[in-house]
């Protein structure tokens, strides 16, 4: 195997016996086996949709087959065939279609692919199209190949999210079909891959904003709403991940039940969200990031939910934790959108034998709520009593350095506001940094999708100071994990915006001469410690 897709791959450079995050050698071929095949399937869309040929079904299936290779989601062998099955019948329908519309396809192999019979055929053949045995003779041009394939795979994960509520635009699902038949061709150059690792950030912002209108759509616009971190008595069901409609429906077969939802790691910001927390057996939050949950989850006293990305190796918890939707531990049972099972397991354990109260965090400020604000947060722009803001988030991990993040909040000054979304918040969401005029100087503006949201104030508070993004007193201090970082990153660079820190560590897949080109274009740096970079921001 070799896989660096992620910010703890093995010694900084790649996995190649056992994946740091658990994956196996088998599950890493058959995810390389399913990539190669969405890209046979791309070539044939792509084709077709030259010739005003889409197709929904399709484009679901994209979403879904690209997300499910995603660090952290399915760990299960036995539910990569499937997948890989209808990915090559999909091809086939999509080829007949292309060639009835007069499109013309190249010859390749992932357009005649067949699929092997049997899994350990199918292992076999994930190992001859693995990252080495396609990669580009090209170093740079291999580097920005898998920069974009990795940033699809995070705009893949964000559509999925956005299409379960019935959110979908064709042109995210046609840039990738574009960029996954790409990475096939050998006659594009460093600037055409540039190009289209720019396309793709554009293609995720896109993402984004249907997830956005998705999710505010349903549940309405977040508001500020204090989140216990405590518990309370009684049976209890905890829900991981991100997916809102997987957790509406639980506290819809929850209700009445005797049994409370908490919520864990990226699920945290849904408390903000008005038709969620009209649940009253919703009650609050339970743990920290998802690195945590080995030793978490070993101590939460009732059934377990994982709804995407994020799940480690269950230990002594394995009959206590379910998956649902594209998430997958072999051994763990495995349940459609009737939750049942995990009721019934919920209702057998002991739940909590008593009440703690561990005190609250804030939840809420998406753009909405800060907006909603805005003209006193310039006013104390001008007055003086706000210097800096500062957004501090992104991907929570193990990996040594991670720290940082907490030590740059503790110590931005009191004058300063921190902006803070996704998994990232963990190593400082229940820090009391208190408030500016009334103002939180800590404001927690979602899940990692919601850089939508934060991207929004950005231009709104650009716009109310009559300058551009990059002339803000805003800092960018993101850190990074898996793939949907990587596309967020591609955003954020897509949309002009510089000056980013960005750590613990560089990503492996970006060549020397990659990362010379952004950090000349695009001004990124490597963090380096809290009181050197604070005092390179504010001087």
């Amino acid at each position: 195997m070799f896989c660096y897709q992620c910010e703890q791959t093995a010694k900084g450079s790649g996995c190649t016996q056992i994946g740091v995050c658990g994956k196996q050698p088998d599950v890493a071929a058959l995810q390389d086996l399913l990539i190669f095949a969405c890209q046979g399937l791309s070539v044939a869309a792509h084709a077709a949709a030259d010739k005003g040929v889409a197709d929904a079904e399709t484009d679901r299936f994209i979403y879904e087959a690209v997300f499910s290779t995603l660090t952290n989601v399915n760990f299960d062998a036995v539910r990569f065939p499937a997948l890989i099955e209808r990915a090559v019948a999909l091809r086939e329908r999509m080829k007949d279609r292309a060639a009835s519309a007069g499109a013309a396809l190249p010859a390749c192999e992932s357009l005649s692919f067949a699929p092997a019979a049997d899994l350990a055929g199918l292992v076999k053949q994930g190992e001859a199209h693995g990252i080495p045995a396609l990669a580009d003779a090209n170093p740079d041009i291999q580097s920005l190949k898998q920069t974009v394939i990795y940033g699809i795979k995070g705009v893949a994960a964000y559509a999925d999210h956005a299409a379960i509520l019935g959110q979908q635009d064709h042109a995210v699902a046609a840039f990738i079909y574009e960029g996954l038949a790409s990475a096939l061709r050998q006659d594009l150059d460093l600037a055409a891959w540039i190009d289209l690792a720019m396309r793709c950030g554009k293609a995720n912002l896109r993402a984004m904003e249907l997830l956005d209108a998705a999710n505010t759509g349903v549940y309405g616009h977040p508001v500020p709403t204090s989140v216990p971190i405590g518990h309370r008595k009684g049976k209890c069901i905890l829900v991981s991940g991100h997916d809102l409609k997987d957790l509406e429906e639980l506290l819809k077969q929850t209700e009445g039940r005797g049994i409370d939802i908490y919520t864990h790691g990226e699920m945290l910001p849904t408390h903000g969200y008005p038709k969620l927390k009209a649940y009253k057996h919703f009650y609050g939050h339970y743990g920290t990031a998802w690195q945590n949950q080995q030793r978490e989850f070993a101590a939460f006293p009732g059934a377990i939910l994982m709804t995407t990305n994020c799940i480690q190796k269950p230990t002594t918890y394995l009959a206590n934790i379910f998956t649902t939707g594209l998430v997958g531990w072999p051994g763990a049972v495995h349940v459609g959108k009737d939750f049942s099972a995990v009721i019934a397991r919920a209702l057998s354990l002991p739940g909590f034998a008593e009440d703690e109260d561990r005190g609250a965090v804030m939840v809420g400020f998406a753009r909405n709520a800060v907006l909603g604000v805005a003209p006193a947060v310039i006013d104390a722009v001008k007055a003086g009593k706000i210097r800096h803001f500062f957004l501090v988030g992104g991907c929570d991990g193990a990996k040594p350095g991670r720290n940082y993040y907490t030590e740059f909040v503790e110590k931005a000054p009191a004058d300063t506001v921190v902006l803070t979304l996704a998994c990232g918040k963990f190593r400082f969401f229940d820090k009391q940094l208190g408030d500016i005029g009334g103002i939180p100087r800590l404001l927690d503006v979602g899940q990692c999708n919601d850089a939508y949201s934060a991207i929004q104030i950005a231009v709104a508070l650009a716009g109310a100071f009559n300058c551009s993004v990059n002339e803000l007193p805003l800092s960018l201090i993101l850190s990074w994990y898996e793939q949907k970082a990587v596309a967020i990153l591609l955003t954020l660079l897509s949309l002009g915006i510089k000056n980013i820190r960005l750590g613990p560590s560089l990503p492996a897949f970006l060549s020397p001469a990659v990362l010379d080109f952004l950090v000349k274009t695009f001004d990124i740096k490597p963090i380096s410690t809290p009181d050197e970079d604070l005092k390179a921001i504010l001087g």
